[in-house]
């Protein structure tokens, strides 16, 4: 996996020969040389994944032919503009572009979409999960190395497939529809680590999004600043994960910065049921009950919570002062 996609080195016309040489050596090999492609030939043994179709292209997707070394922001902006950002290659340049090494980080891409509103999620290394978002309607932006002697690091976003025939759509570089062979696809794309994102907006989540990496994702997406937006997003993981306390966390917190605070004491007494040890939990109700002035009440919460203990003791203390300054200066009162 690099973190920086260095300039690509052939033209092209060269990169065309590349490509159809790629796909050339492919089926020369693919009796005996599977190991080359292990997931496509994966898919090949296993059949379709469960409950996909047989074909899908997503013909709406936006199109925006790449400038010189750009392939980053056009195909950025083909994501966002389909989950609807309104955006373009030109107004993303200086986002996610390094002109002196001419090419585009990872870590930029995934931090434009959160400004754009976007959730970005890397997905999980598998060429299934890539079908199932396409199916679900997502275009996946992919990270290939279509280099032959040399690098030629390259975004692209696939936007369809054909199982039977064994392709994959592409939005490439300056063609609208690029058709690539799932074998010389993985070739060139196992390369970046089979590294691939999408951009949801707040009110949707990837249908391959794994638990842990989805809450993830949504605390960087937090932290950009969009609390309504966040909002939306902790709502909808709490429909897929209803369990999920961390959820019920990042909730109640956005809630609280919003200054709804009955809303926030709410979701963390939900909180508290399901992990009543949790010593964020407790802390956070604690702080959420005495910012509404019933000091007596969060007592004690928060001497649960600076009873147990743990990493987050220092903010415990804190909030324990906190709230028993209060309570004192009440008395006082």
């Amino acid at each position: 996996m690099v973190d920086l996609v260095p300039p690509l080195a052939i033209g092209t016309g060269l990169q065309r020969y590349a490509r159809r040489m790629a796909g050339v050596f492919i089926l020369a090999l693919a009796a005996g040389c599977a190991s080359l492609f292990p997931q496509t030939s994966e898919l090949g043994k296993s059949g379709l994944p469960p409950g996909l179709p047989e074909r899908v292209e997503l013909a709406h997707t936006p199109f925006f032919p790449q400038e010189e070394y750009q392939c980053g922001p056009a195909a950025l902006a083909t994501a966002l503009v389909s989950a609807g950002a309104q955006t373009t290659p030109e107004a993303l340049v200086p986002q996610v572009y390094v002109p002196e090494r001419k090419g585009s980080f990872q870590v930029e891409m995934l931090a434009a979409a959160r400004r754009h509103g976007m959730v970005s999620y890397a997905l999980a290394p598998k060429f299934e999960d890539l079908l199932r978002e396409i199916a679900a309607g997502t275009p996946v932006i992919v990270l290939q190395n279509l280099g032959i002697l040399w690098a030629g690091w390259h975004y692209a976003v696939a936007i369809g497939y054909d199982y039977s025939r064994g392709t994959l759509v592409l939005r490439s570089g300056t063609q609208e529809r690029e058709v690539m062979p799932f074998g010389t696809h993985e070739l060139v794309w196992m390369r970046s680590g089979y590294w691939a994102m999408v951009a949801m907006p707040p009110d949707r989540i990837p249908v391959t999004a794994e638990e842990k990496s989805w809450l993830n994702a949504l605390a960087a997406f937090e932290r950009v600043g969009n609390a309504r937006a966040a909002r939306t997003a902790y709502e909808k993981t709490l429909e897929r994960w209803p369990e999920n306390v961390n959820a019920r966390i990042g909730l109640a917190n956005v809630h609280h910065g919003l200054g709804d605070l009955a809303k926030a004491e709410a979701v963390l007494r939900e909180a508290a049921e399901h992990d009543p040890d949790s010593v964020v939990v407790l802390n956070n109700l604690a702080q959420t009950i005495s910012d509404q002035g019933r000091h007596a009440e969060a007592l004690p919460f928060i001497e649960r919570a600076a009873a147990a203990g743990g990493p987050f003791a220092g903010a415990v203390q804190k909030t324990r002062a906190t709230i028993l300054e209060r309570l004192g200066q009440k008395r006082i009162e």
